[in-house]
C-alpha cells in the first residue's frame, strides 16, 4: 500500500504530515501499493519565513549555530541506552527549509481525527514525532498564551480529536520503555498522562505528554490511508529558539518509537529520501517514501549500496567509512577517526546540514580543497564558523577536486561538487565542513547528500544511493 504526503524540506528538514497508526487500513492493498508518500520542503521557504526572504549568509548562520549545538547532542547521546530498534517503511512528501528560514527538511503532516495538518522537521537524528500541542487547556483559558507557552503558533488541539489517547503515567510503557524518551517519573494520580521534558545544550525545552495517535496520508495509488496507536509527543511548552517556524519534529531515528520504525514495519522495512538542493524555494519538492521505492524517483547515475550498521552507534545510521580521497589521491587519516569502538564512527543524518568530520579527517580535507581555491580572494563572513571563505567571482566549479567517500565492503559515495564548496553568500562560496574534536562523530549532512535518492533498508540493514535531481519519476 502506498500513502502521499506532503513534506517540506529546509536546511534542516521539516515534515507536515498525519499521525500514522501502527495498523493501517486498508491493508489488502499490497505489492506496488505497499508505501506512503510525504512530500518533503526545505524549512527555508517563504511561507514558512512570513514571506521575509533571508539572505544566504542569515542562513549559514542558522544553520551553523543548529549543527554545532546539534553534534553536540549527537555525541552525549551516543552513551544513552541502545534500544532494540523496529523495520519500519513510509513515504511522504519532502521539501527544502529555505523558504522557512531554517536549514532543514520539512514535510506536511496530519494528525487526529478529524486530522489537523502541521509542518514538521524531518529528522533521522530524532527518536519522537512531536508536535505543538495543547491538552490541558481549554478555550478561554489565560495560562495558554502566557509566557513559555505555545502562542501565536498553530497548535494540534487535542480534546478536538476523537483519536487522542494519552499514555498513563502508571503503565511500563511510560516507566520503562519511554525513559529514554526523557519521560518523566511524576505519577500523582493513575490516569494523569505520561509527562516529558526535553531540555537541550542550547537552553532550547520542550514539555508535553505523551498519547497514542492516528496519522492520516495519502497513497503513492492516488488512495488515503490511516495509520493507527503511532506514538506521539503533546508539546504544550517549548522554549527556545530551535522550531521558529514550523510546529514540531518528525523523528525517524532507528528506535523502537520513532515514525520511521512503525511506518517502516507497516510498509516493508525500508524508507527512502531524495533532498532537493537545499537553496531551492519550497515549490520545488520531492518525497520521503516509506516503502519499496519503485521507479519513484529518477536517478542519474549508479546505483550504489553499503551496510548500514543498526547496532554500532544506538539510535543512527551508521556506515563503514575507511577513507577519504580527493583528486583520486586517498588521504592519510588515522582508521580511529572511522572506527565506532574507539570514539569515532559516522553516520548519516538529515538534521544536520554541514558535514561534521573528526579532527584528523578535517584537517587533511580541508589542507587537499584548499589549493583547488587558494588563488581566490579569501573572505570572512560573520558569524560563519567555517574555516575557508573565498570570492567566488569568477570561480569554475569544475576545476573542483571530485571528493569520495569510501566504505569498507568497496561502495563510494561521490557527492557534487557544490555540495562541499557550498555557495554562502552573494557571490561568496565556503569549503562546507566543519571540525569535531576527537573522539567523535563525523556525520554526513544534509546538503553533502543533496541531489542524491537514499534509501534506508531496515531489515536487509543496507543504504542504497544513487544521483539524481530528485525529479519524481
Amino acid at each position: 500500500m502506498k500513502v502521499k504526503l506532503i513534506i517540506l524540506v529546509p536546511f534542516m528538514v521539516l515534515v507536515s504530515m498525519v499521525v500514522a497508526q501502527q495498523h493501517v487500513d486498508q491493508m489488502q492493498h499490497q505489492h506496488d501499493s505497499n508505501s506512503i508518500t510525504l512530500e518533503l520542503i526545505h524549512r527555508h521557504a517563504p511561507q514558512f519565513t512570513n514571506n521575509n526572504p533571508i539572505t544566504q549568509h542569515q542562513r549559514l548562520v542558522d544553520l551553523l549555530y543548529h549543527d554545532i549545538i546539534r553534534h553536540g547532542i549527537m555525541s552525549h547521546r551516543r552513551r544513552a541506552k541502545e534500544e532494540d530498534p523496529l523495520t519500519a517503511s513510509i513515504k511522504m512528501p519532502l521539501a527544502s527549509g529555505r523558504d522557512f528560514g531554517i536549514g532543514q527538511y520539512i514535510t506536511s503532516f496530519k494528525v487526529g481525527t478529524p486530522s489537523q495538518k502541521f509542518w514538521l522537521i524531518v529528522d533521522t537524528g530524532s527518536d519522537l514525532t512531536w508536535i505543538r500541542c495543547r491538552y490541558r487547556c481549554s478555550r478561554g483559558d489565560r495560562s495558554c498564551t502566557s509566557k513559555g507557552r505555545i502562542n501565536r503558533k498553530r497548535v494540534f488541539h487535542a480534546p478536538l480529536s476523537s483519536s487522542f489517547s494519552p499514555v498513563p503515567c502508571f503503565s511500563e510503557m511510560c516507566k520503562v520503555e519511554l525513559m529514554n524518551l526523557f519521560s518523566l517519573t511524576t505519577c500523582p494520580t493513575p490516569i494523569t498522562p505520561c509527562a516529558y521534558d526535553y531540555r537541550y545544550s542550547d537552553g532550547s525545552a520542550a514539555m508535553g505528554v505523551f498519547a497514542n495517535e492516528t496519522v492520516s496520508a495519502g497513497l503513492t495509488n492516488g488512495r488515503k490511508t490511516r495509520l493507527h496507536n503511532v506514538l506521539i509527543g503533546c508539546t504544550d511548552s517549548f522554549q527556545g529558539p530551535t522550531l521558529q517556524n514550523v510546529e514540531g519534529i518528525m523523528g525517524l531515528a532507528n528506535t523502537k518509537y520513532s515514525f520511521a520504525t512503525n511506518a517502516a514495519a507497516t510498509f516493508g522495512g525500508k524508507f527512502s529520501y531524495c533532498l532537493v538542493d537545499h537553496l531551492s524555494h519550497l515549490n520545488a519538492t520531492n518525497y520521503i517514501i516509506f516503502g519499496t521505492n519503485r521507479n519513484q524517483v529518477k536517478v542519474s547515475g549508479n546505483t550504489r549500496h553499503t551496510k548500514l550498521e543498526l547496532d554500532a552507534i544506538p539510535s543512527f545510521y551508521a556506515v563503514n567509512v575507511i577513507g577519504i580521497s580527493v583528486g583520486n589521491k586517498m588521504l592519510e587519516i588515522p582508521m580511529q577517526v572511522w572506527d565506532a569502538s574507539e570514539g569515532g564512527g559516522t553516520i548519516i543524518d538529515s538534521g544536520t546540514s554541514l558535514t561534521f568530520l573528526a579532527d584528523p579527517a578535517y584537517q587533511a580535507v580541508m589542507e587537499a580543497l584548499k589549493v583547488s581555491v587558494s588563488k581566490y580572494q579569501r573572505v570572512k563572513l560573520d558569524g560563519v564558523p567555517m574555516e575557508y571563505c573565498f570570492n567566488s567571482t569568477a570561480f569554475n566549479g569544475s576545476l573542483v577536486p571530485k571528493l569520495i567517500i569510501h566504505f569498507d565492503d568497496g561502495a563510494r559515495f561521490e557527492p557534487h561538487w557544490n555540495s562541499y564548496v557550498i555557495a554562502a553568500a552573494a557571490e561568496v562560496r565556503c569549503l562546507g565542513f566543519l571540525p569535531a574534536r576527537f573522539p567523535a562523530l563525523s556525520v554526513i549532512g544534509n546538503i553533502m547528500q543533496q541531489n542524491y535518492l537514499w534509501e534506508f533498508d531496515l531489515k536487509g540493514k543496507r543504504l542504497v544511493f544513487a544521483p539524481s535531481s530528485c525529479n519524481s519519476s
